[in-house]
């Protein structure tokens, strides 16, 4: 594949070395910041200046302000999209009638980590069979580096809301801090920002006679970059259009593997 970096920050260079890694070429670099000191690839400040004639996917990763305007305007060049920016989600229906309207593609994700979104199913598929044993307490905590802009992160919204949704007795979520007792409906998930933590998901189910923890720890932001190539191969592999998210991927995925 031909692909456009939307983004040239750590994720962007850590997609391109995962590009290159599988045999793909990057050929447009799209980041007002970037320096043009690659010749054999064209640098430019703007998607509207770019020239993606040769492009089959843009993968973008920036910052939850820009990323709206940047599908918007890739959707008006009709390129299929992958978008790994998160907390943009409140424009996604302006997004996705955008994406209808030019008759082209996207695909996106809090979290393109294959990792991660396994172990989304293993904490969801423990939180129905923990739903059966009302003497354990669930809760959990997610702690990422100290220049993360959201807080609870993406990862953590869609885990929570998920196992939430299979936890019978609990009702509301809370992300703060409690300085109370909580209250037996309310399942508490709370975040730390430290370092340079790439990013560690936890789940607890807790009672008197025991606990279980399931915990995703993210070594290097390397899974998510593998996984937003992946994401890319997926969109191009056949014609689609419309917006996607990861699901609907990795569960091609598990059906291929069954």
């Amino acid at each position: 594949m031909n692909i456009a970096l939307i983004g040239y920050g750590k994720m962007g260079k850590m997609v391109e070395q995962a590009a290159l890694a599988k045999g793909h070429k990057i050929s447009v670099i799209v980041d007002p910041f970037a320096a043009n000191e690659k010749s054999a690839i064209q640098i430019s400040k703007s998607i509207a200046e770019a020239d993606f004639s040769s492009v089959d996917a843009a993968i973008e990763f920036t910052q939850p302000d820009t990323a709206a305007g940047n599908i918007l305007a890739l959707a008006k060049k009709r390129i299929p999209i992958v978008v790994g920016t998160t907390d943009w989600h409140v424009h996604l229906s302006d997004v996705s009638k955008a994406i209808d309207k030019a008759d082209t593609s996207m695909i996106w994700a809090s979290n393109f980590s294959i990792g991660v979104n396994l172990f989304y199913r293993i904490a969801w598929y423990a939180a129905e069979l923990a739903n059966n044993f009302p003497e354990y307490d669930v809760g959990g905590f997610e702690v990422h580096h100290n220049k993360k802009i959201d807080s609870p992160s993406g990862t953590a919204k869609i885990l929570a809301e998920g196992v939430l949704s299979r936890i019978s007795r609990k009702k509301r979520m809370v992300w703060e801090t409690m300085n109370n007792r909580p209250e037996a409906d309310e399942f508490h998930f709370p975040s730390m920002r430290l370092g340079s933590v790439p990013g560690t998901h936890s789940l607890f189910f807790d009672s008197q006679a025991d606990t279980i923890e399931i915990t995703h720890t993210a070594r290097t932001r390397e899974g998510f970059a593998s996984g937003a190539i992946l994401a890319a191969q997926w969109l191009t592999a056949e014609e689609r259009q419309g917006v996607f998210t990861i699901d609907d991927m990795m569960n091609d995925l598990f059906k291929e593997n069954l």
